[in-house]
């Protein structure tokens, strides 16, 4: 069974971790000291949260880090049950080996609810000599302030597109992949700076062969290509609103994205419109309560033709 690439180029030392130097040192300090306190990551998806939490412990136990370290995650296990039973437990358990203490890893822990997070708090307080917690979430703003005062916080950022290119040529060559420059940009254009998705997609376009280039990574992702997304504006803004409805039909028939994925993708080309700044910002300006208006349950199909209704009229404005 072929692995996945995203685990099996996961880095093992802290050293290796890519785009978050700052963080890096800070947790390499932690290991020469053998002391550190309770942390929290903060960050978005992909950034390297759960990599520093494995290659920290790696770093700490040796081949004992197994023992020593317990990985949860409380989008599934997000009631005080948890908080109370399993995590409780844990903490109470003396470390393995020469360790002193042992590290619970929370993953996505801004899914825990209220009374969870109240009740991790006093675990928190009571097993200080025997474990160390590392929560991991997205939004540090979900998390008590109380928890947040008993950590030392991490925020990591998105990878920028050289850290994820570099990523992407340590596995091309592993795997002996031939990915060419726009094949690479592609990539990095779908991944938005996560590291984890842009693994994933150079491996179901290596799939359709070993030679990965534009063309095999959008029609591997089934995603919309930028210049189909600029064609359909470039429509609109020509003023031909019935040509360009056409069009969007053709894209949902073909490709068979959600309304936000297209809405996403219709944010990014109107940077690259050969339009003024006020009309870009007019143009923003209604992308963005289209989205809004489909997170709230509005129909998708409505608010597209709506958003592109009003590109027409747009274009159709006195220069």
């Amino acid at each position: 069974m072929q692995d996945v690439w995203v685990e099996k180029y996961r880095p093992k030392k802290l050293s290796d971790v890519i785009g978050q130097r700052s963080i890096v040192e800070r947790l390499s300090a932690y290991v020469k000291t053998r002391s550190m306190p309770h942390m929290m990551f903060a960050g978005p998806a992909g950034s390297g949260k759960t990599t520093c939490a494995i290659a920290l412990a790696r770093e700490l136990y040796g081949d004992q880090w197994r023992d020593n370290l317990i990985e949860l995650n409380a989008s599934d296990e997000r009631g005080i049950d948890v908080v109370r039973g399993k995590i409780k437990d844990f903490a109470r358990a003396a470390s393995l080996g020469r360790a002193d203490f042992k590290i619970i890893f929370l993953d996505e822990a801004d899914s825990l609810t209220s009374d969870a997070q109240a009740a991790l708090r006093r675990t928190m307080e009571r097993n200080t000599q025997t474990c160390r917690f590392i929560l991991s979430c997205n939004y540090s703003s979900k998390i008590i302030e109380p928890i947040q005062s008993r950590c030392a916080v991490f925020r990591f950022r998105p990878l920028s597109e050289l850290d994820v290119k570099s990523f992407l040529k340590r596995i091309a060559q592993g795997e002996h992949v031939d990915i060419t420059d726009d094949g690479t940009l592609a990539i990095c254009g779908l991944a938005g700076g996560d590291l984890r998705k842009a693994a994933n997609i150079l491996q179901v376009a290596a799939s359709l062969g070993k030679r990965v280039d534009q063309d095999s990574v959008f029609e591997s992702t089934e995603n919309i290509r930028p210049s189909e997304i600029q064609e359909l504006l470039s429509t609109a803004l020509g003023g031909n609103f019935t040509a360009a409805r056409s069009r969007l039909d053709e894209l949902i028939a073909r490709h068979g994205l959600s309304g936000e994925d297209i809405v996403a993708g219709i944010h990014r080309a109107v940077f690259e419109l050969g339009v003024s700044e006020d009309a870009k910002i007019r143009l923003i300006d209604r992308v963005g309560e289209a989205e809004f208006r489909m997170v709230s349950g509005a129909s998708e199909r409505i608010q597209l033709e709506a958003l592109l209704a009003h590109f027409a009229h747009e274009g159709k404005r006195p220069k």
